[in-house]
Parts: structure tokens; C-alpha cells; sequence
């Protein structure tokens, strides 16, 4: 399993994800769930993906086929016209590999689901995020909801709900992504480290800020023992429940 979390702000986007990948306690390994496209000065397209590995891997390699297809006036990321179309693009590579495996996977009792964040930002149009499902539509993050996750998502929800805001700056939003993963990290074993993370501005159509951050981690380590203690005095200071 794996978590996967995206923000999308007035500033621009956040993304992360986990590496951990788990078929039974004696077969975990990592793998790369946070994917990216940039065209430098024209757009950057970035997915994160969770589910049945299998099935995200096949909708990655069908996305790249079709960069290089000579399928004339066929849509791909690369010449979709707007974040919307290319949610599309994404969407319907889901449907295509779902089709063509699912009803062997259903046959043998496995799961087919696959559910993705897929958010950027194409020439002047302002950054989008979309939330991807395992039938291939979608939905929209707004100021209202300006974060999907996917995955092992409920340890790590509670902190975005109370603190998200679409006007957080970049690196304030991903140091709270950052506490709603070492929340996660502590409770649920089938996430692990490294963590991927990138960080998109507003207009800037390039891929600058990107990072895997391992357990040894010194921002990681100070951050995740910050939070503990400043849980535990605030704890502290809360008055006892009296009968």
C-alpha cells in the first residue's frame, strides 16, 4: 500500500508520496509512486498513484507510449489544450488497462483499483488538481478542498483538515504534508520511507524543487520530534475531564 498526498494552492502545488510497496509481511520493496512530465515553459504535469501496482504501472507505461505514438490528432499529455483534457488523457488510460486486465484480476480474486492524483499546470491557466478514480473520472480540488489523498489516508487527514488553507506558502504547506506523513509513518506499516516529494510555483512551468527524503533525514528527524513535543505540552496545559 502507499499514501499520497497533494495540495493545491493560490501559490502553486505539493505532492508526496511514499515509496512502500507491500504484497504480504515477507514481500515488501519500493517504488516510485510520484511521477512527472515537464515541457519547460509550456507545462509540468505531475501523478501520484496508489493500488494495484500492476495496474498503475501499465497506465505510466501507456501515458508514455503515447507521447511518442504516430497516432495523428490523437490527445496526449504533451499537446492536451488544458489541465482538464489532459485529466482526461489520464482517465481513460485507466479504463483502458483496467479493461484489458481487470476481469482476469476479478477472475482470481485480486483487486484491479487504482486511484491517482494528477495535478499541474498547462501555459497561462492556473495550476489544477484532480483526484482520479478506479473508473478513470475524477473531481477537482478547490479553495473549500485544497488536498486529495490517496491510500493508507485516515492517520494523516486529521492535521490537513484542521490546518490546510489555500493560501498557505509553498513551504508551509509541505512541512505540514510532512506531519500528516510522520503521523501515518507511526501508525501504519505498510507505509514507509523514503518520502517523494515535489514542490511546483505558480507560472514558473518547470520542475525545481524535488526531493526524496530518507529516514536519516535531519529536517525530517527535527520536525517529527518538534511535533511530538509540542503535542505533548499542549496535552499538558489541556484541563483533566472531571465528573
Amino acid at each position: 500500500m502507499t499514501y499520497g498526498v497533494a495540495m493545491r494552492l493560490e501559490r502553486g502545488l505539493v505532492f508526496a508520496a511514499d515509496t512502500r510497496t507491500n504484497a504480504g509481511v515477507d514481500n515488501i520493496a519500493q517504488y516510485r509512486k510520484l511521477q512527472f512530465w515537464r515541457q519547460p515553459g509550456d507545462r509540468v504535469l505531475v501523478l501520484v498513484s496508489a493500488g494495484n501496482l500492476a495496474i498503475t504501472q501499465s497506465v505510466l507505461s501507456l501515458l508514455n507510449e503515447q507521447l511518442t505514438a504516430n497516432d495523428d490528432g490523437a490527445t496526449h499529455l504533451y499537446n492536451a489544450p488544458n489541465m482538464y483534457r489532459a485529466a482526461r488523457v489520464v482517465g481513460d488510460a485507466v479504463r483502458e488497462v483496467r479493461g484489458i486486465d481487470g476481469p482476469a484480476l476479478e477472475a482470481s480474486k485480486l483487486s484491479s483499483s487504482t486511484t491517482l492524483i494528477f495535478g499541474g499546470q498547462i501555459g497561462s491557466e492556473r495550476p489544477r488538481l484532480f483526484h482520479i478514480y478506479a473508473e478513470g473520472n475524477f473531481i477537482e480540488a478547490t479553495d473549500d478542498t485544497p488536498f486529495f489523498q490517496i491510500g493508507e489516508h485516515k492517520y494523516g487527514k486529521p492535521i490537513l483538515d484542521r490546518v490546510a488553507r489555500a493560501d498557505m506558502r509553498l513551504g508551509e504547506a509541505a512541512k505540514l504534508m510532512l506531519l500528516s506523513f510522520d503521523s501515518t509513518l507511526r501508525s501504519n506499516l505498510s507505509v514507509g520511507m523514503p518520502i517523494d516529494i515535489l514542490i511546483y510555483e505558480r507560472d514558473s512551468l518547470d520542475v525545481k524543487r524535488e526531493k526524496r527524503i530518507f529516514a536519516d533525514d535531519e529536517y525530517f528527524k527535527s520536525l517529527s520530534s518538534a511535533w511530538s513535543d509540542a503535542l505533548r505540552q499542549a496535552f499538558a496545559k489541556i484541563d483533566e475531564f472531571k465528573v
